[in-house]
């Protein structure tokens, strides 16, 4: 017998009967989820680095102390990207008779790549232009007013006159916290022919690019080797802590949501497999009593579903493809006008994802069939006799678990998910016996239909196990997003509450802090908080100097090579935690220091080494005492170094503030501007403004996502009650000849459907809400409460949609005439 004749014979015969159109629809919705989610994810995340782009003006950067070399700059036109050259220092300006720091930002014809360069002209119109003219700059603000100029007139750099063609409104790479003084734009040219980026210049010099991803990944593996003295990749995240933790919980959301959906569609597939497996038994006997071989019968079976497999992920994907599209369509916020285009990519790995869950969950009970005797041909009552143990059962869990840890962005959502799906499956099966075992002592005490119900759970323990279990995985993974994620959602978007700090202030002196901060609160500053800032060199790690060659870590060579910026504090500052050690308490006898995790991780400490710094003339040797975790996306002032106060007393330090302030008063800080030149303000609402625009784009794709999960739900629903479809219809059809009603057949299966919803909705619940506490404390770090209400109204939809479904699927068996029912059998 050919079987490849023989599987697609059977394919065609049984497709069209109805035999295998569940399996069908469960893989095509999986694929169909899968692409859908992935591709919207990849779209939604490359417009979010698109958009955040502009806080560094490019997609991608190279950054240093020297000039890069000419094949950084033919590198990048070789692989047909944009690029520009630029070089950013401190400069002392001067203009009639006064003078003041400014930090010059010196750029090619082609800055910036990504955002738009905004200035106001003499004439008083507002332009978007591109790096000034040789002979002219472009100034902050507050650096005119220091100055007392304005657009027209001109100021000295370097000995040098040039213009002031306009003063910057808006600046792509603007938000840059410790930029030490207002912003000065001019020419590359210029501060090249000025000698000002010669040798020993404190110039930091960089190189931006915008293009193609793939080409942009080509580049950075070509530069990595080439990268020397301490140069290192700028990339979006890592430029903006803040906004690097802000969108990795976005793609934590992302990829939560988009796991649930391929693992509900997943349960939908093993179950829609379970009952074709079990349709398929009498077929497989005559076919062993025809004298085919096990083997055979298991090839011409997983053939079939392969088969099948195949054009459903296909149609899976394009229908995926095409329900992004709709959802991009109708939700226009999630992508700007120029949306990245869609990706084959998604669809490829969601096509080899939905082959592997259909080979994963529908072989096992495939193989099961290998065991029928071919005596059941003349006696169905001879059940298979199960086997004690086979590899092919550990294809589920494996499949489920590769499934959770390919799809997550950390282990510890993989943790979480993985232990809530396991807690839920265990405690599905446990409290299921247990309720049958007293169902059985309790039910003659109840009515007659409900007890008629109650039996038939008894009777067909397995089968409702299998059932409840499905049902309370399907509302776990439901409730997860519908509950646990917008809930997760909204106290993310309360970490950013309407009065996040929104401007910062550098170089305050100490004897100037009283009257700062009278004049900021005058002006309606709120939430105002100073910390003293001391500018340190590392110069040893455990008594040995560190060497940049001995850190992985790239981000490494800045601070080894670099400046670091430190503080001090007698309490916690309050968008810390403390994750190891202890935080200081005045007693000890040398001098302690408190790091960052990042710090941590990147320079692999551990509590109890010893950091050596020198700031101003002042050597200091402390020891790791605690090692705290920053909250970068609060938008406070935050530092990855912390002395105890006592071995920082008479540090040289100035102070740093951060503070929200009314958009509406913004432009009054030139007044506290020229009262107090030396003042350094920073505005950072670009910064807040691209958080607040990531969480509401990943806030509305994973409402999208909601829909497909709702689906694959449902069709989990369908599937689990079909599973024992074949047995109710012949108990019906044997409770109808000895006489009952349609109506107490009913009432009999609804009060069956209900405890099965009740069971799968409580446990469900308890579930997601020990999932979300997980996932919000390890994973997001947001407090999150389960919400009592809520978790209520999932349990009596569970049992609703559960009984409803129940009671539709149910109607055609009252229907059905017992004696056809009985035939068959």
């Amino acid at each position: 017998m050919n079987i490849v004749r023989f599987a697609a014979r059977s394919l065609r015969r049984e497709f069209r009967h109805g035999e295998l159109r569940t399996l069908a629809a469960a893989l095509v919705l999986a694929v169909a989820a899968l692409t859908a989610v992935a591709t919207l994810g990849q779209r939604v995340e490359r417009a979010i680095l698109a958009s955040a782009a502009e806080l560094i003006g490019g997609d991608l950067g190279v950054a240093g102390r020297r000039a890069f070399a000419p094949e950084f700059a033919a590198q990048a036109q070789r692989l047909g990207l944009r690029h520009s050259i630029s070089a950013e220092f401190p400069s002392v300006v001067f203009a009639a008779g006064k003078s003041q720091l400014a930090q010059v930002n010196a750029a090619d014809a082609n800055y910036p790549l990504r955002g738009e360069l905004r200035v106001r002209e003499a004439d008083g119109s507002e332009r978007t232009v591109a790096a000034p003219a040789a002979g002219t700059v472009y100034a902050d603000g507050l650096l005119l007013v220091s100055l007392g100029l304005k657009p027209g007139d001109t100021l000295e750099l370097a000995g040098r006159p040039l213009r002031v063609a306009g003063e910057i409104l808006r600046q792509p790479d603007g938000g840059q916290l410790f930029a030490l003084a207002p912003r000065l734009i001019v020419a590359l040219a210029d501060a090249q022919d000025s000698g000002l980026l010669g040798l020993g210049s404190r110039a930091r010099h960089k190189l931006m690019l915008a293009g193609d991803p793939s080409a942009l990944a080509r580049f950075q593996d070509w530069a990595r080797p080439q990268l020397k003295d301490g140069a290192q990749l700028v990339t979006v995240a890592e430029a903006q802590q803040n906004l690097r933790s802000a969108f990795e919980r976005g793609e934590s959301f992302l990829r939560l949501a988009a796991l649930l959906s391929a693992l509900l569609a997943g349960i939908a597939v093993a179950l829609a497999a379970q009952r074709y497996a079990r349709r398929k038994t009498d077929e497989v006997a005559l076919l062993r009593a025809l004298g085919l071989g096990k083997q055979r019968v298991l090839a011409s079976l997983s053939l079939t579903v392969l088969l099948l497999g195949l054009p459903a992920c296909l149609l899976g994907a394009g229908l995926g493809l095409a329900l992004q599209q709709g959802v991009l369509t109708y939700a226009g916020n999630l992508l700007p006008a120029a949306a990245p285009p869609p990706s084959l990519q998604p669809a490829l790995a969601a096509i080899a994802v939905g082959l592997a869950v259909l080979v994963g969950f529908a072989l096992p009970p495939l193989a099961r069939l290998r065991d029928v005797p071919p005596m059941r041909v003349f006696q169905r009552a001879i059940a298979l006799r199960p086997r004690r143990f086979d590899l092919l059962y550990l294809l589920p869990p494996l499949v489920a678990f590769g499934l959770i840890a390919s799809q997550s962005s950390s282990s510890a959502i993989a943790s979480a998910l993985a232990g809530s799906l396991l807690g839920v499956t265990a405690a599905t099966v446990v409290i299921g016996l247990v309720l049958i075992a007293l169902l059985r002592r309790v039910g003659r005490r109840l009515p007659g239909a409900l007890r008629f119900g109650l039996a038939n759970l008894a009777r067909r323990r397995s089968l409702s196990l299998i059932q409840a279990t499905a049902l309370a995985l399907s509302f776990t993974a439901l409730l997860l997003l519908a509950v646990v994620g917008p809930g997760l959602l909204a106290a993310w978007r309360a970490d950013l509450p309407p009065q996040t700090p929104n401007q910062f202030l550098l170089n305050l002196q100490p004897e100037q802090r009283a009257g700062v901060e009278q004049r900021l609160l005058d002006l309606g500053a709120r939430n105002l908080n100073v910390q003293p800032l001391a500018v340190a060199k590392l110069v040893a790690i455990n008594g040995a100097a560190p060497r940049v060659e001995d850190y992985a870590d790239r981000r490494a060579a800045g601070w080894i090579n670099g400046e670091t910026r430190l503080s001090w504090s007698d309490t916690l500052p309050a968008s810390n935690t403390v994750q190891a050690g202890s935080w200081f308490d005045g007693k000890a006898s040398e001098p302690q220091v408190s790091i960052e995790r990042v710090w941590v991780d990147m320079l692999h400490l551990k509590l109890g080494d010893t950091l050596s710094f020198t700031i101003g003339e002042r050597a200091i040797t402390a020891r790791v005492s605690s090692i705290r975790e920053a909250d970068w996306t609060s938008f406070r002032v935050n530092f990855f170094v912390l002395l105890d106060p006592a071995s920082a007393a008479g540090l040289p330090h100035s102070l740093i503030a951060s503070y929200w302030l009314p958009a509406e008063r913004s432009a009054d800080l030139r007044a506290v501007s020229r009262e107090f030149p030396n003042l350094s303000m920073i505005d950072i609402n670009a910064v807040l403004d691209r958080v607040r625009d990531i969480i509401d784009r990943v806030s509305s794709a994973v409402m999208a996502v909601l829909g497909f999960s709702l689906i694959a739900g449902l069709l989990v629903l369908v599937a689990a009650l079909n599973v024992s479809a074949e047995e109710r219809r012949f108990e019906t059809a044997m409770l109808r000849t000895l006489g009952a009603r349609r109506g107490q057949l009913l009432a009999t299966v609804l009060g069956e459907f209900a405890l099965l919803g009740l069971i799968a909705g409580l446990i469900a619940a308890i579930g997601a809400a020990a999932a979300g506490l997980s996932l919000g404390h390890a994973v997001f770090r947001i407090n999150w409460t389960p919400p009592l209400l809520p978790f209520a109204a999932g349990v009596l939809a569970a049992v609703a949609l559960v009984t409803v479904a129940g009671w539709l699927g149910t109607r055609g068996i009252a229907r059905t005439s017992p004696l056809l029912v009985l035939r068959k059998e």
